[in-house]
């Protein structure tokens, strides 16, 4: 398994311990400053489970999380949709940038008119690129997730006025955050696009399919564009149970790290076609390194989750089953997706990248 690491984010690391990541490895006032300077409004953000804060919980079938022990360490242990114990890097990074504390889903009942200049999540766990990935989980598809953006815009313009409005999309940072759920809960589980691509042909048809959204979003005011790469999906602890194995199975992390490559390349030429400025969030390094280097970043389980065995539960199968006694030592909440703390230090990361990409 490749493993990237910069020495910037080693020397973060290495201050995590007592105090919250944030207040150690992050200068929240210095960020914010190079927000103002750079008029950022909010963020939008796109994509599955690893940025959903419950807009499935308004979707009947599609894959939910509103129940305990998800949101055992968020407020008061209240579970909102999120999958994990606590709050998501997008929620850290709208608090870094001195938004808000959590970013409200656009389908949350309690959402209120003011929350809407704070920045929403349109995101739907289960979705991914491929729309097929999207209908076999019920889920929003990309397409969906851009007509709530539509519908935003709409919102927002009754709530400050047209030019108000189109000044806060073309101020906005959007985030994208999927296609993991395209390779595991898709192409390597599922026949179809098996039979109808190989896996170098797949990546390059869900690029295919993540330019066209950005086409989208570009039409409907976005300037600034940050995408999550995929993490090393063959470390999560379901695959490490399914396949029988007690390590990071490396071909499905070489198709990941691949796919992050493309999705880089990809990066340059909207920049060069649409003029959208950009950065790249790479969350496969930064997982793969506390997986390999857990004790730096304070972790001392890689290889399970928190909930139940931490081996194969996660959604409705973690419902109502028994947690590790502190999840701060885990970097997986269930044997899919990563604790509070691992999403932390994953918004250090993506604040490094944003302002050194689009705010310098």
């Amino acid at each position: 398994m490749r493993v990237v690491m910069t020495m910037v984010l080693v020397v973060l690391v290495l201050l995590v311990a007592a105090m919250p990541i944030f207040s150690q490895a992050m200068d929240i006032h210095q960020m914010r400053q190079i927000a103002a300077k750079n008029n950022v409004t909010c963020i939008l953000v796109f994509g599955d489970s690893s940025v959903d804060p419950g807009n499935n919980n308004r979707i009947p079938l599609a894959p939910k999380s509103n129940f305990p022990p998800y949101g055992k360490d968020l407020f008061h242990g209240h579970p909102t949709g999120r999958f994990t114990n606590g709050r998501l890097a997008t929620d850290f990074i709208a608090e870094a940038f001195g938004y808000t504390n959590v970013i409200r889903g656009f389908l949350d009942s309690n959402m209120e008119k003011v929350d809407l200049l704070h920045g929403v999540s349109f995101a739907s766990s289960g979705s991914g690129y491929d729309e097929l990935t999207t209908n076999l989980s019920n889920s929003l598809s990309v397409s969906k997730q851009l007509e709530y953006l539509r519908h935003y815009k709409i919102h927002l313009r009754e709530l400050v006025g047209e030019v108000k409005a189109e000044e806060i999309i073309r101020n906005a940072i959007f985030v994208i955050s999927m296609g993991t759920n395209d390779f595991l809960q898709n192409y390597f589980t599922e026949t179809t696009r098996r039979k109808q691509f190989t896996v170098d042909q797949y990546q390059n048809y869900l690029i295919s399919s993540m330019f066209r959204a950005v086409k989208a979003m570009h039409y409907l005011g976005a300037r600034r564009l940050a995408i999550v790469g995929v993490p090393p999906f063959g470390c999560m602890p379901i695959v490490e149970t399914l396949d029988d194995e007690s390590q990071c199975d490396d071909e499905y992390n070489q198709v990941a790290f691949s796919f992050n490559s493309k999705i880089k390349q990809t990066l340059a030429t909207l920049k060069a076609t649409l003029g959208i400025q950009n950065a790249y969030i790479d969350i496969y390094s930064v997982i793969a390194s506390a997986i390999k280097n857990p004790k730096i970043y304070g972790f001392k389980e890689t290889s399970k989750g928190c909930c139940g065995t931490g081996l194969v539960e996660y959604g409705d199968t973690c419902r109502g089953m028994s947690t590790c006694a502190n999840p701060t030592e885990y970097v997986f909440w269930d044997a899919v997706h990563p604790t509070e703390k691992m999403y932390e230090i994953v918004a250090v990361e993506a604040l490094k990248s944003i302002s050194e990409n689009m705010l310098n």
